[in-house]
């Protein structure tokens, strides 16, 4: 596939699946508890990466730099970021994480333009970015009460996880461009795996743990297409698109975990849903609009 077609291709396919993985979370929940199922999820893609790179003959990167970064990304996108989601929606409502989490595309564009003062943030990029906030907040209205003194740990919880995994993927932006994408993931989903897992016996109740279909094709769902599908994905996307488009993903997600909870739980549709989910997608057309403009220059001189 051409490579210009295969960018907006993957980034939809990243878009579904992690908009889905939502649904599965909550379903596998059912059966397991957060640690353990959000360790078993990483073990299966460790497993999954492994069998891929032996079969791809890949070698594991041992660079300074890899072993740095696999260190960073173990801790700083899957272990802590995770387990902080997992232990902070204890306390508040899932909507309201999902909108906190907002804050993640605006940290990439904080950090970014630190980090990367070469990475073009154009000013349709940050009004695209700001109406798919908003819209995330219209999509989540009526779920968003929350008392400071009683909601604060967990609300702050969600809040740094979105921070650090927004200075985690401008690092590796900057500094992971040499790293194969299916090396890059093995060995700090290995590591979240491993300490996700074993943490699960320490700080959960595993008594109520039933291993039945739901717990087992939800884990094999999340490891295999929740992350090995999309991380490689999106490290992919990471070395050939702006960052801050990328992480306009943040935004789509949400927009279609409502979907599938509207078509597989009977989650009722509302006024403030649909209004979101347009605020949403005008923001991500603002976004591309720079994008959008240089094709027509090209394809204008081309004629």
């Amino acid at each position: 596939m051409n490579e210009k077609l295969k960018i907006p291709s993957v980034y939809i396919i990243i878009s579904l699946i992690w908009g889905s993985t939502w649904l599965a979370i909550r379903i596998g929940l059912e059966s397991l508890t957060p640690f353990l199922s959000a360790g078993l999820r990483f073990l299966v893609a460790a497993l999954v990466i492994y069998l891929l790179m032996l079969i791809k003959k890949l070698p594991i990167q041992k660079d300074k730099m890899a072993l740095k970064l696999y260190l960073q990304m173990g801790f700083f996108s899957f272990i802590i970021p995770f387990g902080l989601v997992y232990w902070g929606q204890q306390f508040i409502a899932s909507g309201l994480a999902s909108v906190l989490f907002g804050v993640y595309p605006f940290f990439v564009a904080i950090f970014s333009k630190i980090v990367m003062p070469e990475e073009k943030i154009e000013l349709v990029k940050i009004i695209g970015m700001v109406l798919g906030f908003v819209g995330i907040i219209f999509i989540f209205s009526d779920n968003l009460d929350f008392k400071l003194d009683s909601d604060f740990l967990g609300m702050s919880a969600v809040l740094l996880s979105g921070i650090m995994q927004s200075t985690i993927a401008v690092t590796i932006k900057k500094n992971g461009k040499h790293l194969n994408s299916l090396s890059m993931n093995l060995i700090p989903m290995l590591l979240a795996g491993i300490v996700m897992t074993a943490g699960a016996f320490f700080v959960e109740d595993l008594s109520r743990v039933k291993f039945d279909f739901k717990a087992v094709s939800t884990v094999l769902y999340l490891g295999v297409f929740g992350s090995v599908v999309t991380f490689t994905s999106y490290y992919w996307l990471l070395k050939r698109i702006n960052i801050l488009l990328l992480s306009l993903i943040a935004f789509i997600t949400p927009v279609i975990a409502m979907l599938l909870g509207w078509i597989f739980y009977n989650e009722t549709l509302q006024n403030h849903h649909l209004i979101g989910s347009g605020f949403v997608l005008i923001g991500l057309l603002f976004a591309n609009l720079s994008n959008i403009k240089l094709k027509n220059k090209l394809y204008t001189g081309l004629r």
